[in-house]
């Protein structure tokens, strides 16, 4: 995170011995590709009695080998492209192939064809594979159907994950052609989610889903994991502000605004180490406006969302992305309007 924000090897070069170890570590508890180390798994899911702290529901319980093999599948991604930025080709390769035989035994071990979901189906479980690229290709349309399925039946729309399925719930729907659901989830105020935090006058996040009525002995009122990642959907999504993975830090920059239906408009801003970012999008009709501030020695690739586009400074479009329009700008300030 530190060095896709700020551009800085460094941190990745001191640490990268330390990793390799870790990795080397936690390696010996392998069991034919699988991770069985795991304590915890899901945390706070929300169970089915508002009196409980854990689900008794093995329906609601991911399988904690299923989540530490995703986990770890996604730290040897991670680590892979660490070697590469710390001059180690060959641990990259290394890390690579770990990788190949994990999610080989773990879709072997976890996968379903005939129903299209992980083992017992809960949405963590479809969440970690969608996110983390572990799902068949060819079933990654029809994977994340039955977790819309299961979001709009069995939770109403509502929050059914735990900690960790949290931390991927509303990039991975958005990502994946559901930003509506994620916003309906985003802004219910009624049981479980944040909006029911903030109507019961909580100021800062709770451990628990449940907060107000689970037992208080084990029940932090300041967990801020369980916003999961809201604020990284809030900037990158909506608003559409990130670092181009190509040219971290900032360098290129990439703004690629969600307008989901429910928003009116949405404003945000970033200061980088280039200057301040800023995206600006308000429904104008049955199309948008957006409004984008470049900050100087950077380059930005502009995604906005319509075919018909015209800016009004006489940018040219760069290509035509299916219901997406692509701009390549430099620095500057821009306004677009689609139809």
């Amino acid at each position: 995170m530190l060095y896709r924000q700020y551009g800085d090897a460094r941190v990745i070069e001191k640490h990268y011995p330390a990793l390799r170890q870790w990795e080397k570590y936690m390696e010996k508890f392998l069991d034919n590709g699988l991770m069985t180390k795991n304590t915890y798994g899901d945390w706070c899911v929300p169970p089915e009695s508002p009196e409980l702290i854990h689900s008794k529901d093995p329906a609601r319980v991911t399988d904690p080998t299923l989540i530490s093999t995703a986990y770890f599948y996604r730290m040897l991604q991670i680590l892979s492209q660490d070697a590469r930025i710390a001059g180690r080709p060959t641990d990259s390769s290394e890390y690579d192939a770990l990788a190949a035989r994990v999610k080989t035994a773990f879709i072997q071990r976890f996968f379903k064809p005939g129903s299209d979901q992980f083992d017992n189906g809960t949405q963590t479980s479809s969440v970690l594979p969608l996110a983390f690229g572990m799902v068949p290709d060819d079933r990654r349309a029809a994977v994340t159907e039955r977790l819309v399925k299961k979001i709009e039946v069995e939770s109403q729309d509502h929050v059914g994950v735990g900690l960790i399925g949290a931390q991927w719930l509303m990039r991975t729907l958005t990502e994946n052609g559901q930003g509506d659901l994620a916003l309906k989830i985003a802004t219910q105020t009624s049981y479980p989610g944040w909006g029911y935090m903030i109507s019961k006058g909580a100021t800062t996040v709770w451990e628990l889903w449940n907060g107000d009525t689970a037992d208080p002995a084990m029940n932090s009122g300041n967990h801020v994991m369980q916003i999961g990642d809201l604020n990284v959907w809030f900037y990158e999504y909506l608003a559409g502000i990130r670092s181009d993975a190509q040219a971290v830090g900032f360098k290129k920059i990439v703004i690629r605004p969600y307008p989901l239906k429910g928003l009116d408009s949405v404003t945000a801003s970033h200061q980088s180490p280039y200057g301040r970012i800023s995206s600006k999008w308000i429904r104008k009709g049955s199309g948008v406006q957006l409004d984008v501030v470049i900050p100087a020695n950077t380059s930005a690739t502009i995604y906005v969302p319509g075919r018909n586009v015209k800016e009004s400074g006489g940018a040219r479009p760069d290509r035509v992305e299916g219901e997406t329009t692509a701009f390549a700008v430099g620095s500057g300030t821009y306004s677009f309007t689609a139809e």
